[in-house]
């Protein structure tokens, strides 16, 4: 017998899931299976690919070498094989299997709250995986099929990957309700000379999205705190005499005062990408579908 006979797509899937999880046991519950039934199909790949594929650790897996390149082939394979079945007949009630979602804290806050609610709702099979946004490691994390949907900022996604437009958005200059700045209306000036928050989640620094715009009027903005995400900004706020720039939809229903200025920001796009492997994907375009209708 080949080793291409003694090979079924469970336990590619099985592969794919200890990938993901790195954990039989975890992989187990994802899929359903038994953790015995689990190590029996890492038993069989391992025969069938000659290699260990997973190193025990402390607490789960870690991937060979090999598995993690053999992860990106698996991956289309089972892209293939779902769209093979599913094409001309896909339902989301019966819709099985992992979607995996990259988004920034602000996706996080205003978007996936009603994407996951709807695809509960619609496809209470699917299991969900949202895992932080990772600017320095989309690109391999798209490549190799780790993350099937990212949710962001232009300028964080690689130009080579296709999106769509979700909405505009701007920033408000906001801050807490008993700050000394609350009443005040300040010039552009005083604006950027006051203590400022800002959120940098992608890489930790004293820069914020809209330096360049503060630049264009010759100012610069007085920055002495930089947070990780945006949800931690206005807690922050609350403790200090301070200002920050925050997107306009992430400061609903929060007890903050918003600042009015002689002039705004420049709006910007917020949007979805993926790589070109799931544009015939119809799992994939249903979940867009999702998305665009808000």
């Amino acid at each position: 017998m080949s080793k291409l006979d003694r090979l079924d797509i469970k336990q590619l899937r099985v592969f794919q899931a200890l990938i993901r999880e790195e954990n039989a046991s975890k992989a187990a519950s994802e899929l359903g299976l038994t953790q015995q039934a689990v190590s029996e199909h890492l038993k069989k790949l391992r025969d069938v690919f000659d290699d260990r594929l997973f190193i025990r650790k402390t607490n789960g897996f870690v991937p060979t070498p090999f598995a993690e390149d053999l992860s990106a082939k698996v991956d289309r394979l089972l892209i293939d094989f779902n769209t093979l079945i599913s094409q001309t007949n896909f339902i989301p009630h019966k819709t099985r299997g992992t979607f995996v979602i990259s988004a920034t804290d602000y996706a996080q806050q205003v978007i996936l709250p009603n994407l996951i609610a709807k695809l509960r709702k619609q496809a209470p099979n699917l299991k969900l995986i949202v895992r932080d946004f990772e600017i320095d490691k989309l690109h391999d994390l798209m490549e190799s099929g780790k993350v099937n949907l990212a949710i962001a900022f232009p300028d964080y996604i690689p130009e080579s990957y296709r999106i769509v437009k979700l909405f505009e958005e701007h920033h408000v200059c906001v801050t807490s309700s008993h700050s000394s700045i609350s009443n005040k209306t300040p010039s552009l000036a005083e604006v950027a000379a006051f203590p400022t928050i800002i959120a940098s989640p992608s890489r930790p620094n004293f820069k914020g999205s809209i330096d360049d715009w503060f630049s264009q009027f010759g100012l610069k903005r007085n920055v002495v705190i930089s947070a990780p995400c945006f949800s931690i900004v206005p807690m922050y706020l609350e403790t200090t005499d301070s200002i920050a720039f925050l997107p306009s939809r992430a400061i609903k229903g929060l007890d903050v005062v918003t600042i009015p200025l002689e002039q705004s920001p420049d709006s910007f796009d917020v949007i979805a990408a993926w790589h070109s492997r799931y544009n015939d994907d119809p799992l994939h375009k249903w979940v867009i579908s999702l998305l665009e209708v808000d």
